[in-house]
Parts: C-alpha cells; structure tokens; sequence
C-alpha cells in the first residue's frame, strides 16, 4: 500500500481484511514519507513499514501487486517506479494530473505487461451493477453528489475529487462522445472550486446534468436518468435501485398509484465497494486478465473532467470571478 492518508489507510484495511476471508493475499508493508503515520497504519494491521518504493522492492522482492493513493501530482511517478520494479498497479482516482502523464501512465503498463487499474470506486457499488443490465438507451441524467466539507483532497476541485465518480459511470452507462460541456464553479471555503453544476450533452442526444458540492450540510450520492419507457433511480449510499417502466404490464413489479406504471427494485448484494474494487483487481493480478476499470476508462473520464475544470475557468472568467471572490 503506497500512501496511507485517509483513503490509503481503508486500503491496507481491506487488503488485510481479505487476507482473513481466505483470498490469497498478503499485506507485506505501507509506504508513506510520514513514518510515524506508516508505523501506526503497519501496526494496526500486522504489516511492514517503509519510508520509499525502493526500500519496500529491495527489502521484499516477492511483491506482485500495489494500490497507489499519494496526491495526484505524484501517480506517475510512483506508479513508473513499481511497474518498473515488476509490481501490478491500481491507482486511485484521479488517475494523473494531465492527459500527457495518463498517456504515460498506459504507455509504461502496455510495455511491460502490467496489470493497471484505475481507481473508480463506484463501478464496484452493488446498485451500479445492478443498474448495468437495465441499461438500454439513456437519455438524460441527473446526478447529485454532495458532501460536508473536510480538509483532505484539497490538491483538487470538485471536478476531480468528487464529479468524477459520476463522469466516470455516465460514460460507462451512454458510451457516446461528450459534444458539448457547459459548466460553472465557485471555491467557497478553499482556493479551489468547491461547488460545480455542469451539462454535458453527447453525440447520441443525451444529456446529462451533474452538481457536485464538498461544502454541503448533507450527504448526498445519486444518480437518476430516463430512458425510452424507463426512469431508473440509484442511490450510492443505500447501494440500491428503483426502476420505474411504463406500460410494460410486467407482473413482477409493484403496482404504483398509477396503473400503468409498474416499480421494481432489482436485487442487490451489499458489499463495500472497496472491498470488491480490491478484490477485482486482485483477481485481474492472478489471473493476468484485463481490469473491470482500465487505465483507458481512468484517462476518458479525466479528459472529460479537465474540460469541465477548463470550462469552469472561462466561465470564472467571463463573470471576473476573482474581482466578486476577493
């Protein structure tokens, strides 16, 4: 485990956590430049400490596999460094700070055939599964991901710390070409946007509409879109599904006040999305087969969300932004 902050440390937790449930692996250390928070975090979860890559690769050779969770600003070269040394990469989101290091980042794993991953946590959420094979034609979103201020990612806006886990689903979910971004942001309580509303409208007719907050007094992670006789409702956090169909007389679902539509709410497994992210990954590892989150689908939803930040900038612009925040 490289980088054990907040999100690095619920890494070493569940890679320990597998290794208790019987899948065959070992948490043989954590890196982090702080010491003192490696040793409590290699303590708490009966690992090696190390202060660098290089002490961790000379002092243990047999290390096969790596999750990456340092700031942005360093995923490429601390992901160079393992794939170089023979480790397989899974590397947290955002995946690199530019499209030029994510380009890198796929051109090193192709040329040593390394396992790589990027880190989008939500693929892994049991209602985004369920919602996969309801999908048919989506036509428009709408998606809300709020969140409580906290000191922690502050090295990006909200684009790239929360909009991107829903840049990346909705991609996943239409697979059509982004044609137009709208977007605007404001920093609130840090130097960095901390509050965007944006439209993106794809080369299929669909759009989608996505307000992420970080200085919210609630929670908030849902996903809603329409489809041709279909309105389907995901909510992250309770990790379920309700789909609504009209006019498709299926005896299985719920009748709702209105006869003609029917509600169901599709089965899913509660699991903690970490959880099945690692364990994915890990099975990508043994079994060398292609991650379920590529490298590829890491660099698609960054390009999108660098436009967003691009097109926050020119709106910023267009209204002095930096005269009405002074």
């Amino acid at each position: 485990m490289i980088g054990v902050g907040t999100f690095g440390r619920n890494h070493a937790r569940v890679y320990h956590q597998l290794a208790q449930e019987g899948i065959p692996v070992r948490l043989v250390g954590v890196v982090d430049p702080d010491t003192a928070r490696a040793d409590a975090v290699a303590r708490e979860f009966d690992c090696r400490s190390f202060s660098s890559i290089m002490q961790l690769t000379t002092t243990h050779s047999e290390v096969q596999a790596a999750s990456v969770a340092v700031p942005t600003v360093h995923h490429l070269n601390v992901a160079r460094q393992l794939m170089d040394a023979g480790v397989d990469v899974l590397i947290e989101k955002p995946l690199a700070t530019s499209l030029a290091e994510a380009d890198e980042l796929i051109r090193v794993a192709q040329r040593l055939a390394r396992i790589a991953q990027a880190g989008h946590l939500e693929r892994f959420n049991p209602a985004v599964r369920a919602t996969l094979p309801l999908i048919t034609r989506p036509m428009f979103f709408e998606v809300h991901r709020l969140s409580v201020f906290t000191p922690r990612s502050l090295d990006v806006d909200v684009v790239l710390d929360l909009m991107i886990h829903d840049l990346d689903i909705v991609l996943s979910f239409v697979n059509s070409p982004v044609k137009e971004i709208r977007a605007v942001g404001l920093p609130i309580l840090s130097g960095k946007v901390d509050i965007a509303n944006v439209r993106l409208e794809f080369d299929s007719g669909c759009v989608a509409n996505f307000t992420a907050s970080r200085v919210s007094t609630e929670r908030v992670r849902k996903l809603r879109f329409f489809q041709p006789k279909q309105y389907v409702s995901l909510d992250y956090g309770r990790q379920d599904v309700l789909v609504f169909s009209v006019g498709q007389g299926d005896a299985s679902g719920t009748p709702s006040v209105n006869p003609q539509i029917q509600v169901a709410k599709p089965p899913t497994t509660g699991e903690e999305p970490l959880h099945a992210e690692l364990k994915s990954f890990l099975e990508s590892v043994q079994g060398r087969s292609r991650p379920t989150v590529t490298l590829e689908d890491g660099r698609r939803a960054l390009a999108v969300a660098l436009d967003i930040v691009a097109s926050i900038s020119e709106h910023g612009r267009k209204i002095d932004l930096e005269r009405l925040h002074a």
